[in-house]
């Protein structure tokens, strides 16, 4: 071996070793270096790969190997895709352009019309709409039931039901759902199970290991950690990540951009560092809130007055995230309307916005905004009504968030 060669062979270090720790494979999992040795994963920005000759060429596009066009593959985005893969204990991971678009794909590589799904009726206002409104248009069937009851997941069943979506915790309420229970419900009926774990990542869940089939991510959130891009993705084993989600993501295009990608992947590997610095913040802001005189009611599942408090900590990796809820007291659905905007206006600090996940604090009403297109039934059927206000924790001190939290709470007294 020539002495280039076997520098090459010596940096180019992506077999790595077995049985390491989910924080290490955020940081080292990742397609080879090229020659030149990067130690931060490359960027490659380009929609076409230059190919040695046309037999090569026609061979990697009627397999769809290495790299050909973009829309269906990037080294970037393969970098990323194995990096979750691997965090989530998966054989495989697709990237796409948004946590929405995750779940277009999941619902068009797996379903057709006449195909029944159960759904959890807790699950983001916009996952909402697309199984309820926008794939009843095609025939796709959807029953919403309650989150925590298992009953009504099973008498929703149906012979044509072929996929059971949950999200754990929900989104707003934190609610949690028994993810073991309801795999073995779906696999009882020849159904899957996918799981939207955007609220707690790989760091705190992993619901491949309690028996999901496919795990789904809203990318911009958590996994970025820095309010910075949109992503999303599934991971899964590779009969249903290549076989069923790769033609699809390859006709229909819901690709994720490289800088996108790549920005993701950075976001990766201060995940766990994040993850558990938020929820210990969040745990001390909970807990502070539930004492407060204005709020009625705080939910977090860490606190022991949650109701899946040890359903949580046992699927959570004993902690509950970095999103709590809280209901302000008020009257009428006007009055408590009112004074949830009082508290929102009437912080300093933290930022007015939808997004959650990043490093700086969120706080938000669910009932106008995230949930706001959903109708006023609906968002009662789910539990939001409107002196709900959401609070994702960022990384600032948590003293000065339950400062600015007692600068709104203020305006009520």
């Amino acid at each position: 071996m020539s002495d280039r060669a076997s520098e090459a062979a010596r940096i180019a270090r992506a077999q790595l070793p077995e049985g390491l720790r989910p924080e290490t494979l955020a940081v080292r999992t990742a397609l080879a270096p090229s020659q030149h040795g990067e130690n931060s994963e490359g960027l490659f920005l380009t929609s076409a790969f230059v190919q040695p000759d046309a037999a090569t060429s026609a061979r990697r596009f009627a397999q769809m190997e290495d790299f050909t066009y973009a829309r269906t593959s990037n080294p970037t985005v393969r970098s990323l895709e194995q990096r979750l893969a691997a965090m989530e204990g998966a054989e495989g991971a697709v990237a796409t352009s948004t946590g929405m678009s995750a779940i277009l794909l999941l619902i068009m590589g797996l379903l057709k019309a006449g195909d029944h799904v159960v759904c959890s009726r807790s699950v983001f206002g916009s996952t909402l709409s697309l199984f309820g409104k926008e794939f009843a248009k095609f025939g796709v069937e959807t029953s919403f039931v309650s989150q925590t009851d298992i009953g009504e997941w099973r008498a929703a069943m149906k012979p044509g039901t072929k996929l059971l979506f949950a999200e754990t915790p929900t989104n707003p309420l934190t609610e949690v759902c028994d993810i073991r229970t309801l795999a073995d419900l779906a696999h009882d009926a020849g159904a899957l199970l996918t799981v939207d774990n955007t609220f707690c990542s790989p760091a705190l869940q992993r619901p491949l290991a309690l028996g999901a089939d496919l795990v789904m991510h809203a990318g911009t959130k958590y996994l970025d950690g820095q309010g910075r891009v949109m992503a999303g993705a599934l991971c899964g084993a590779n009969r249903l990540i290549v076989d069923v989600f790769g033609p699809t993501l390859r006709t229909a295009g819901m690709t994720l951009a490289p800088f996108n990608a790549w920005v993701v992947l950075k976001g990766l590997e201060t995940l766990s560092l994040r993850m558990k610095a938020q929820s210990q913040a969040t745990l001390h802001v909970a807990r502070w809130l539930e004492k407060h005189p204005a709020v009625a009611r705080v939910h977090y599942p860490a606190l022991a007055s949650h109701p899946q408090h040890a359903l949580a900590m046992s699927q959570q990796s004993g902690m509950g995230g970095a999103v709590v809820s809280f209901d302000v007291r008020a009257g009428t659905p006007e009055q408590a309307r009112e004074a949830a905007f009082k508290v929102i206006d009437g912080t300093r600090v933290l930022s007015i916005a939808t997004n959650l996940g990043d490093t700086k604090s969120i706080i938000t009403h669910p009932a106008s905004t995230s949930h706001g297109r959903l109708s006023e039934a609906q968002r009662l059927a789910s539990g939001i009504g409107q002196g709900l206000v959401r609070l994702a924790v960022g990384l600032e001190h948590v003293d000065d968030i339950t400062d600015d939290l007692q600068r709104g709470l203020s305006t009520l007294t």
